[in-house]
């Protein structure tokens, strides 16, 4: 059988996309204009992508055989959601085949940067509810794999100084010595001081106050029925 010409060659090339099986893979810039993620976004506005598309536009480049949004999109199947996603590190997402170090750096900086957003927003409000709080930092400690304990510090308004992690234990148990929870209250001249942690088992909370003919002088949750 003759070898086919480079003519041939080229002309096979530009007939189409490559193919994986019998579905054909668009590259992005092989996409209808008003479809490529950028475009869209541009033209339509954030929300009007899915998913996939705008961890494509993280990602720039695909692999052989899939584009950007089908990495993507394999991406969010493989953890179940963005938050599982979020909660790989960069040694976790650069393993992945058709990521690296670099797209995994930039999908891990996205991902605290929405983290962030959500602390900025509440950075001059009253910070006094368990709504509140878990709006502070609910969302970033649902995405830790470990047990975790952390501490938000408050001044004189009950607005917000800073959050500082405590400790980080194993998959089912984190151990914090009472110094460590208030040395950065201490540090920071904290007027108040909300503790937060996930998943760890609270045996009782007790506060010690001054004794009186009314009371034993102490304040137990667990007693109040309230833990």
């Amino acid at each position: 059988m003759p070898r086919p010409s480079g003519l041939d060659r080229r002309n096979r090339s530009a007939e189409g996309p490559s193919r994986t099986g019998n579905t054909p893979t668009l590259k992005i810039r092989e996409m209808p204009r008003e479809e490529r993620p950028r475009e869209k976004l541009a033209a339509h506005g954030a929300s009007a992508l899915t998913d996939p598309e705008l961890i494509a536009i993280l990602l720039r480049t695909g692999m052989t055989g899939k584009n950007a949004v089908e990495v993507g999109r394999d991406l969010l199947k493989e953890y179940g959601s963005l938050r599982g996603l979020s909660r790989c590190t960069v040694d976790e997402l650069k393993k992945i085949r058709g990521i690296g170090f670099t797209k995994a750096v930039q999908l891990a900086a996205a991902f605290d940067l929405g983290n962030r957003l959500a602390r900025e927003v509440l950075a001059n409000q009253k910070i006094d509810s368990p709504e509140l709080v878990n709006e502070l930092v609910g969302g970033e400690m649902r995405m830790l794999r470990k047990e975790a304990m952390r501490v938000v510090l408050l001044d004189t308004r009950y607005h917000l100084i800073r959050t500082e992690d405590v400790s980080t234990g194993t998959v089912n148990e984190s151990i914090a010595h009472p110094r460590d929870v208030f040395r950065p209250a201490v540090v920071a001249s904290a007027y108040a001081v909300i503790v937060v942690h996930k998943q760890i088992k609270l045996l009782d909370h007790v506060i010690i106050g001054a004794q009186s003919n009314n009371g034993p002088g102490y304040f137990s949750f667990k007693e109040a029925g309230v833990l």
